[in-house]
């Protein structure tokens, strides 16, 4: 089935290559307990959803190429306009894939935030023409308000440039669900001195969905990515649906500032078309207006991405 009709942009994708990195956090091993705990979520996760095991990611030049044009026949299957890459190894090598197909592929920056990242973020955009900067909450050594950081926000509100941060969980079985920026709410004294960044948080919070909505009331600049399976909600001490996530966001924000994103990366899976019907079918089901849907499906990431599509 195609999706050419809507300008379908994916905001959320990985580009499935070995050792991304340079976006905080430990490289230490994790327990052999923990690592065989994570394969049995994982194999479940698979089993829940139909998803095929997981190949091998790329790590030769061969396989990377060989991966980027899988990508290129996934993007044509499924009628897409665009798709967005969130990490891929490094700032040098995504840029690089990405300018080989700039009629369909974007990318963000992804390296660590610390002292000195406004150096590097400055370069991927002007220099390598990334579209903005994606982080990991839960992985980031410093907190976003740290006076040493400062450049990097100033360097964001002077070009509005989208800045994609993971909060909440993260990982599977092992996974991180205590740090001092787990919380959207430690992004908050930041977002609001910087307003003119738009910040972009994935998975409607990740478990922080209360947190979320307080952020998204308090200032302008925040939005959500829908993507992944939300797996999450069955975490929760209250029930959750897709169809209340997305009731209760534009409800709270409108339909301007929610940004589809799937959370894809590797094969066989390819872009995870069960996450685009699972959530067309809910924005359907709560009657949103054809408007609405094309500008969470497409239009708003467009509109973050400085990007012209009719």
């Amino acid at each position: 089935m195609t999706y050419a009709s809507l300008n379908v942009i994916d905001f959320h994708v990985h580009f499935p290559i070995r050792h991304t990195t340079g976006i905080g956090g430990s490289s230490r091993e994790p327990h052999p307990i923990l690592s065989a705990y994570a394969r049995e979520r994982s194999e479940r996760m698979r089993d829940e959803w139909g998803f095929a095991p997981a190949e091998p990611v790329a790590d030769t030049p061969e396989e990377i190429d060989d991966a980027l044009e899988r990508w290129v026949a996934e993007v044509e299957r499924y009628g897409l306009r665009m798709v967005n890459f969130v990490s891929g190894r490094e700032n040098d090598l995504l840029a690089g894939l990405v300018a080989r197909h700039p009629e369909i592929f974007v990318g963000l920056a992804h390296h660590r935030l610390a002292p000195g990242a406004a150096e590097e973020l400055k370069r991927a955009v002007d220099e390598l023409g990334l579209r903005g900067y994606k982080l990991l909450g839960p992985m980031t050594d410093y907190a976003f308000e740290d006076p040493r950081l400062r450049s990097v926000w100033e360097f964001c509100a002077e070009r509005s440039l989208p800045v994609l941060i993971h909060f909440g969980f993260l990982g599977r079985g092992g996974g991180v669900v205590q740090h001092p920026r787990m919380s959207p709410l430690s992004l908050f004294e930041v977002a609001r001195d910087f307003p003119e960044i738009p910040f972009v948080i994935p998975h409607f919070g990740a478990g922080y969905w209360q947190e979320l909505l307080a952020l998204c009331w308090s200032l302008p600049n925040i939005y959500i990515d829908t993507s992944g399976s939300n797996q999450w909600m069955k975490w929760m001490p209250y029930p959750l649906t897709l169809e209340s996530l997305f009731a209760k966001a534009y409800e709270t924000i409108g339909p301007e500032r929610i940004v589809f994103g799937s959370d894809s990366s590797y094969f066989p899976r390819g872009f995870s078309v069960r996450y685009l019907q699972d959530q067309l079918r809910a924005c359907y089901s709560l009657n949103f207006k054809d408007e609405d849907i094309r500008a969470i499906f497409g239009g708003n990431a467009a509109k973050l991405l400085g990007l012209e599509v009719s």
